[in-house]
């Protein structure tokens, strides 16, 4: 091999080094698992992981990332060594991260890895991380909210309305971050398409619960649950209990349905669901007391992170829904229960339909 090829080589490899660096603060998991081979491994002893093959690593990315508030990966150059169509080489690391539970932390780490030679040009058949230092005191700095991502239209939700629908590819990315987290989702043309959807998935016969939706009104989906016939529907039970007397039964027949559907006020683009409630009635079943959850969201209610998800509860969905109650109960509402679904651990229990199309608040 000549000096001109070890130096092409060196370059390539250093160069991919740089994408993967690049792939991860842009949060571009398939790029990512895309750089390395397809049996290639990601090891990471720390936390601890190790993904095999290009989907568990870019499914893995995915999970990791959902719990990102931000993320900041700076790559120095190491070592390559050269032997034929492998080599193997080191690559310096500095991050600073902090979590969407308040973890955070600035560490410096080693990548030793193994590359080899592909009819795509180098890849990694494995990188393995180690931490040499690691401080967790309190980050000084804020990350600016909402982040943009640099050649892409995520959201700046400061300047766009909360009621605007996001783009198809905010629609994509939402989706496969909530598949990440265990949830399944499905992205659907409009409400129409939802209803159908909803009677496919929900078996005749079984317990519903509808939570109190301006999504579920307007797309008929509350209809057809609480009058049709065609399931047990706990709402109308629920409207002939006396609330004085049967506050027990009520509570018990609105925590355990076998199906829960409703609304979020906000969905991530990191794959969190975000629900609000003044009296905290329906999120038992939305947390886990209903054996299967059903939730329709409108295209306007996606949002890059937790910290807009947040906002828009405040700003948009309880502004709408203070009006709403004002006008049918005669008294305010107010966000005295709020909650956070980040993940699914029961796969096959909660799934997210996403509209093409803006309903609800």
């Amino acid at each position: 091999m000549n000096d001109f090829q070890l130096i092409a080589d060196r370059v390539e490899i250093e160069a991919l080094r740089g994408e993967f660096t690049d792939a991860a603060m842009m949060r571009d998991r398939p790029r990512l698992a895309s750089l390395f081979t397809s049996d290639g491994v990601l090891r990471m002893p720390n936390i601890p992981v190790e993904l095999v093959g290009r989907e568990e690593i870019r499914a893995g990315g995915e999970r990791l990332q959902s719990q990102w508030d931000f993320f900041v990966q700076t790559t120095h150059p190491g070592s390559i060594l050269l032997d034929g169509h492998s080599a193997t080489g080191r690559a310096y690391i500095q991050e600073l991260a902090r979590t969407l539970d308040g973890r955070q932390g600035l560490n410096y780490a080693v990548y030793h890895d193994r590359y080899r030679r592909t009819t795509e040009g180098w890849k990694f058949a494995e990188r393995v991380y180690e931490v040499r230092y690691l401080d967790t005191s309190p980050l000084a700095g804020t990350a600016p909210s909402p982040a943009r991502s640099s050649g892409t239209d995520r959201a700046d939700t400061t300047a766009a309305s909360f009621a605007d629908p996001a783009s198809a590819e905010r629609l994509e990315r939402a989706a496969a971050a909530l598949r990440a987290n265990g949830f399944a989702a499905e992205i659907l043309d409009d409400a129409s398409a939802a209803r159908l959807r909803v009677k496919e998935l929900i078996p005749e016969g079984v317990s519903v619960f509808t939570g109190a939706s301006e999504t579920l009104r307007l797309s008929g989906i509350d209809e057809d649950i609480n009058t049709g016939g065609r399931y047990d529907a706990i709402r109308p039970r629920v409207l002939g209990i006396d609330r004085a007397t049967g506050a027990d039964e009520i509570r018990k027949l609105v925590a355990g349905p076998d199906f829960v559907v409703n609304s979020v006020a906000a969905v991530t683009e990191t794959g969190s669901l975000v629900l609000a409630s003044g009296s905290g009635s329906q999120l038992p079943a939305n947390a886990g007391g209903a054996g299967h959850a059903l939730w329709i969201v409108g295209a306007q209610k996606v949002v890059p992170d937790l910290s807009t998800a947040l906002r828009r509860v405040e700003e948009h969905a309880l502004p709408l829904e203070n009006a709403r109650a004002q006008a049918v109960y005669g008294m305010p509402s107010a966000v005295n229960r709020l909650l956070v679904l980040n993940a699914e651990p029961h796969p096959g229990r909660g799934t997210v339909l996403l509209l093409r199309e803006s309903i609800g608040f």
